[in-house]
């Protein structure tokens, strides 16, 4: 059956009221357990930072926000160590425009925004796919055999070359059910 990706901001019987009895999983940082850990901001730890050796995360999102640099502040090292999934992120309002993101900690060259996509978020995020979340994507698979699977996220982008909204985290999850994992 299909997986689909919708906004967790959609109320509950709208959703009920479109798809019927689907099966409905949160995987955002407020869904419940044991989905909470799909999310970017769950502490798995040991995530190695992309560009990085010898440097580990908690967190999928203290690995993309330490690496972003902006006008009036570099990579922030202690974004990786923050377990109760709060004040990770990093914003213009605060530093002033992001120029990008550094190639590892300790590197000399700024990613754009799609290379950073491609080259910290998306392995960031399949290495916890693949080495914290396996037996969940089992569950997952089973619960998505018989009936439509509606995975909810804040975001619901789904093209990784559209930058103009965040990528969905939920659209990764998909793809890597559906063997469709971005190269």
């Amino acid at each position: 059956m299909p997986v689909i990706v919708k906004s967790r901001r959609t109320s509950i019987d709208n959703l009920r009221k479109h798809y019927g009895e689907a099966t409905i999983i949160d995987v955002t940082s407020r869904g419940s357990e044991p989905w909470i850990r799909f999310s970017p901001f769950y502490p798995h730890g040991n995530i190695p930072v992309p560009f990085s050796p010898g440097y580990f995360s908690m967190t999928v999102e203290g690995i993309w926000q330490g690496l972003k640099v902006f006008e009036s502040a570099d990579v922030d090292p202690s974004k990786l160590m923050i377990t109760n999934m709060k004040g990770i992120k990093r914003t213009q309002r605060t530093h002033g425009k992001v120029l990008g993101h550094r190639a590892g900690l300790t590197g000399e060259r700024l990613l754009s925004y799609a290379e950073a996509r491609r080259a910290i978020y998306l392995p960031s995020y399949k290495w916890v796919l693949e080495n914290c979340l396996q037996n969940f994507l089992s569950q997952i698979q089973q619960l998505s055999a018989d009936k439509t699977l509606l995975l909810l996220d804040y975001e619901t982008n789904c093209d990784l070359d559209n930058l103009s909204k965040p990528l969905s985290h939920a659209s990764l999850i998909k793809r890597y059910l559906e063997n469709d994992w971005p190269s």
